[in-house]
């Protein structure tokens, strides 16, 4: 049997593709750890996007150019990029098969679990099927959230691994086994590490970076990412008995009041000296650094990028000044 490839803009319940028999793909993955991710760009922009539009959203459609068994996508339409309505539509003109999930205000329960069912009907997951599989993902998002604890209650882990464990539990690569075997060898081989020695603590909030080498460039400066925001959600930390309460507790989708008081509590809980809030240039989450920097309780910087690649000269220049001003104030406070 050919197997079914669905592709997400977003993280959604992915329980409910696996329900149905099918296998998801993170199309935000496909397009940020690509060795090119320029080309993805390019293929979109010779489709007709223009040259000022999302990276992002160029991305993802560049990503299923290159990726023809992928026939099916599902676009976040509510709790997510504004832009992804329009994709969807394009890509619909294009033949390919699209689903809409929309995330609900926040604490809209019965909402939600709405959006969880229409969902699961339109795939034909079984019923009762999608939480068969919260269950069986639980052990895997584990094991992923303990390379985050390493991460920062023991400095095990770097900054870059902490992102690579976390953000594919939006898809699991595709195969949720292997990534469960890939995590826990990664678990197991640290055991014999020596702790990492890094004098400024990070936390990266907003969107995974669309840039190549924050985390080296942080290094490089003497400082270490020990708190990546977006992608420890995708593992759910937070306990639930369904599949409803599982993604009421994920923030991202229900906006800076919601996201601001558990960035404000893992930055203190991990000793965080300051956070970089990463944004996309022209995106409206732009107004969420307002919340986040008053309510943080550490100093902010807001790093603003537009296309895949290395930091450019001005944003390097922003982030070493801001780690040295970290730097000074850790001496100050010895």
């Amino acid at each position: 049997m050919t197997p079914r490839y669905i592709g997400i803009t977003s993280t959604i319940p992915v329980e409910i593709i696996y329900a149905a028999g099918a296998i998801p793909v993170d199309l935000n993955n496909v397009f940020i750890t690509s060795e090119e991710p320029a080309q993805m760009i390019t293929l979109a922009e010779n489709a007709g996007f223009a040259r000022n539009y999302c990276a992002w959203i160029k991305g993802m459609f560049g990503a299923l150019q290159l990726r023809p068994e992928i026939s099916e996508v599902i676009g976040v339409v509510q709790g997510d990029c504004a832009n992804t309505g329009a994709l969807l539509e394009l890509l619909r003109h294009r033949g390919l098969t699209t689903y809409e999930f929309a995330y609900p205000s926040r604490g809209d329960s019965a909402g939600l679990s709405r959006s969880i069912t229409c969902l699961e009907s339109a795939l034909g997951a079984a019923p009762g099927e999608s939480e068969v599989w919260r269950i069986r993902l639980n052990e895997t998002r584990r094991t992923a959230l303990e390379i985050d604890r390493l991460t920062w209650q023991e400095d095990i882990f770097n900054g870059e691994e902490n992102h690579l464990a976390l953000i594919n539990t939006s898809d699991f690569k595709g195969d949720p086994d292997s990534y469960f075997v890939e995590l826990s060898t990664v678990l197991k081989a640290s055991r014999t590490r020596t702790p990492l020695v890094s004098g400024v603590r990070l936390g990266l909030v907003g969107v995974p970076p669309i840039t190549s080498d924050i985390f080296t460039r942080t290094a490089e400066m003497g400082a270490g990412v020990v708190y990546n925001e977006v992608q420890r959600e995708f593992a759910m930390p937070h306990r639930s008995a369904s599949l409803t309460e599982q993604y009421l507790g994920y923030t991202y989708p229900y906006g800076a009041g919601t996201r601001a008081p558990v960035i404000a509590r893992e930055a203190a809980k991990r000793r965080v000296d300051g956070l970089i809030h990463y944004v996309q240039s022209f995106c409206y989450h732009q107004l969420d650094e307002i919340i986040i920097r008053e309510t943080a309780g550490v100093p902010v910087l807001n790093l603003e990028a537009d296309k895949p690649g290395p930091l450019d000269g001005r944003n390097r220049l922003r982030l070493e000044a801001f780690v040295e001003t970290l730097k000074e104030g850790k001496q100050n406070n010895v």
